[in-house]
């Protein structure tokens, strides 16, 4: 378990260095435009992402996401001890992050977010950015699993701007980003409701990645 766990905690760690870290050069440079600094904050993220599961994919599965890790269990295609080794260092590596996001940029290292992300239309839309997520995985690695770099970046890219919430769709990163009073922040206290929301919509991810790629000897 120690390459796979090494490889979660520098994936989640570079990943999520990139949200934050973004997001405060965007917001810096962006004169308050906050369409500019969402833009600049989503071409970084989908870049990073398509680089970290190109590199990590091969040894750890590059989750960095408590989410897709739990579908990963639940398909048993890895057991209850490596899935909380990979929960585990997706926080640590992803809080590790977004600290190092906070010292390159001179802020505090230890803050608490304050920005306020709540309400139905923001939870479905931390449903639907991770049943879309799960799906992409899913269907893409039976379909095409060299394509899953880029599919994962692409997608996430896109949900930046077509899901109300701007897309976390993964737990470890809606913790670590209630640990940024930045751009990308959120209150602690609307983080239950989110990561409820994105664990909800991973589970209905799955159940539909069952029936629709099921084999033809499979849903006769």
């Amino acid at each position: 378990m120690k390459r796979p766990m090494m490889a979660e905690a520098l994936g989640s760690f570079f990943l999520f260095a990139t949200v934050v870290g973004s997001g405060i050069m965007a917001e810096q440079l962006s004169g308050g435009n906050v369409a500019v600094a969402l833009l600049g904050n989503t071409i970084a993220t989908g870049a990073m992402l398509f680089v970290l599961i190109t590199m990590l994919g091969s040894i750890s599965g590059a989750h960095f996401n408590p989410a897709v890790t739990l579908v990963f269990h639940l398909r048993r295609e890895i057991g209850a001890g490596q899935a909380l080794g990979h929960v585990i260092a997706q926080l640590v590596g992803g809080v590790l992050g977004v600290w190092a996001a906070h010292l390159m940029f001179d802020l505090p290292i230890l803050q608490v977010s304050l920005k306020a992300r709540t309400g139905a239309g923001q939870w479905a839309g931390e449903f639907i950015a991770t049943f879309g997520l799960v799906l992409t995985i899913l269907a893409t690695i039976k379909a095409r699993p060299q394509a899953v770099p880029a599919s994962v970046a692409l997608y996430i890219t896109a949900a930046y701007w077509f899901t109300s919430s701007t897309s976390f769709a993964n737990p470890a990163i809606t913790v670590a980003r209630s640990l940024s009073n930045s751009f990308a922040g959120i209150a602690p206290g609307d983080v239950p409701a989110f990561i409820a929301a994105q664990l909800a919509g991973a589970l209905a991810g799955l159940a539909v990645s069952r029936v629709l790629l099921a084999d033809d000897a499979d849903s006769v």
